[in-house]
């Protein structure tokens, strides 16, 4: 039960209907979540970085910039988010539990015209951070200027080929791969009601050797990261697929208890209307030793998918289908033309045992992520290093 209203009567009802659902009750209450005094990002409220006018005046140079950059440019798109958010958890056992959450993002994306032919590009920053770092004219001159360079290389882009390949994925953004495809079938509620593709698998290998999977909600300043769960459980790192070999779930307390577990620090909600449930925090895959370039030269003949926008994933088992938004032929361990119109198509899990090459270079995403799940949305985030995967469909007009 909840209520906008937050006088005494009206809690009082929310508190009523609350008892109606647990009939009589009776039971063991579980004892109350770990205290912590981590504070992973700033309590500063970023939409009192800078007055409005100045937000107004940066979003119209960025417009401005990009014009006058390249004639070819005919639409800009620039967005910037920031908000607040206070969460007070309070206990039947009396504990109190807190944690200030801040949200800054700015968005670049812009479409360029040749020939009648028209492409874009977007680029993106974002995390739990002020809005001051945002509006330097460093930082968004750096995103406008990679959104146009991606519009301009898809200008340039041939049809990308169909059938069964071997893919190169990019570091970082990417990695929603891994989230939607293998990361939801690692939540505790699908596991525990056995719809996942994971469930009763624990010490078996579903994996190819190398491939370690994290979920870690103690990076600094990310937007996946927390101090607290929904539930006042302390964030922690948890590693669920180690060297190929799935070793844990991601926990809520419900599904923790369920399943005679500790709780993981992944029970999260969208917000005070909405029912804690296992979700993730900032997942992503560990890095191995290979180079980007010898990840490459091991790629015979295939495509290096380096962004991707939006996709569809079935959860329960992990079969997606992922648009690209910059991608490039590969032949011989060289790269070659640009490509546009590509889609990955797979599974998750049968993915992950066909990882060949795991580089070195694990990053981030650059703090945009956003994961929908029952109705309910969480900021996220996701991360990997530059791999090669054998045997995807790709999906191409070639």
């Amino acid at each position: 039960a909840h209520s906008t209203d937050i006088s005494e009567a009206a809690l009082s009802r929310a508190v009523s209907t609350a008892r109606l659902a647990i009939g009589d009750g009776g039971g063991v209450m579980a004892p109350a979540p770990a205290g912590t005094n981590r504070r992973l990002y700033t309590d500063a409220d970023p939409i009192e970085a800078a007055e409005f006018p100045v937000k107004i005046e940066t979003l119209r140079e960025i417009d401005a910039y990009l014009r006058e950059k390249d004639p070819a440019v005919v639409q800009v798109s620039a967005t910037m988010r920031a908000s607040l958010q206070e969460v007070h958890i309070l206990r039947p056992d009396g504990t109190l539990v807190s944690d200030t959450r801040p949200m800054a993002q700015l968005y670049v994306s812009v479409i360029a015209e040749r020939d009648g032919r028209r492409e874009s590009g977007m680029d993106a920053a974002g995390g739990r951070i002020g809005l001051d770092g945002l509006l330097a004219r460093a930082t968004w001159q750096k995103l406008a200027d990679e959104a146009l360079r991606i519009a301009r290389v898809n200008l340039d882009a041939v049809p990308a080929p169909a059938g069964q390949m071997d893919v190169v994925l990019g570091a970082g953004w990417p990695g929603i791969m891994l989230h939607e495809a293998v990361g939801h079938g690692l939540e505790g509620d699908f596991n525990r009601k056995g719809t996942s593709t994971f469930a009763g698998r624990i010490g078996e290998q579903v994996a190819a050797r190398g491939v370690t999977v994290v979920d870690d909600g103690t990076i600094p300043d990310r937007r996946g990261s927390i101090n607290v769960d929904d539930e006042g459980t302390p964030s922690r790192r948890n590693v669920l697929i180690e060297d190929g070999v799935l070793v844990g779930y991601m926990q809520d307390r419900q599904n923790a208890r369920l399943m005679g577990v500790e709780p993981s620090g992944n029970g999260r909600r969208q917000s005070y209307a909405h029912a804690p449930m296992p979700r993730m925090t900032n997942t992503f895959m560990e890095p191995g030793e290979a180079s980007r370039d010898e990840v490459l030269a091991e790629l015979r003949d295939g495509i290096y998918a380096v962004g991707f926008s939006g996709g569809q994933v079935d959860i329960t088992n992990g079969k997606f289908v992922f648009s690209c938004t910059e991608a490039y032929k590969v032949e011989n361990g060289r790269i070659g033309a640009p490509v546009v119109g590509a889609t990955l198509i797979g599974d998750g899990p049968n993915a992950m045992k066909q990882v060949r090459v795991i580089g070195n270079d694990m990053a981030m995403d650059p703090g945009i992520g956003s994961c929908g799940k029952a109705g309910q949305t969480v900021p996220v985030g996701v991360g990997q290093p530059t791999l090669l995967i054998g045997g995807l469909t790709v999906g191409g007009a070639g």
